[in-house]
């Protein structure tokens, strides 16, 4: 059982720029309305702390890093619950276009007996958070061009 959100967007901006701005957890305040805060190393295994918008007040968040390829892709899990009952995936990837554009995909994912009940309750909150996030990142990038 899962529940996914997949986002993907061409911007008008080099590879190098967008990926200057998913990398840039302070700024994330000035353009991100779904995550508002983001702090990280970036090393896999490292914690990122986030502060994200979904019902009601922001909620602090702690996920983890699995993988880190500088200017192509990361993404990072929250900690499993017990038993397999919940887990995710969250990936940011950048592929280089002709004329300087970028392509921005984004991947969500829950999955175990859990993801339907979570995504029953937050799935509407998420898919505007993550579709937000994707919309900043293309604005932001592109008014930074």
């Amino acid at each position: 059982m899962s529940f996914a959100i997949d986002r993907s967007v061409e911007i008008d901006a080099p590879a190098e720029l967008v990926w200057q701005v998913l990398t840039d957890g302070a700024s994330y305040g000035e353009w991100n309305p779904f995550c508002i805060e983001c702090s990280s190393t970036f090393e896999p295994g490292s914690p990122i702390d986030m502060k994200v918008v979904l019902i009601g007040p922001p909620k602090k968040q702690r996920e983890f890093i699995n993988t880190f390829t500088p200017g192509v892709e990361f993404s990072y899990n929250m900690k499993p619950a017990p038993l397999g009952l919940l887990r995710s995936e969250r990936s940011h990837r950048l592929t280089p276009l002709p004329d300087g554009r970028t392509r921005y995909d984004s991947h969500f994912q829950l999955f175990g007996p859990l993801a339907p009940i979570v995504a029953g309750l937050l799935g509407r909150a998420l898919t505007k958070g993550f579709s937000g996030m994707t919309d900043g990142v293309k604005k932001r990038a592109e008014s930074l061009r």
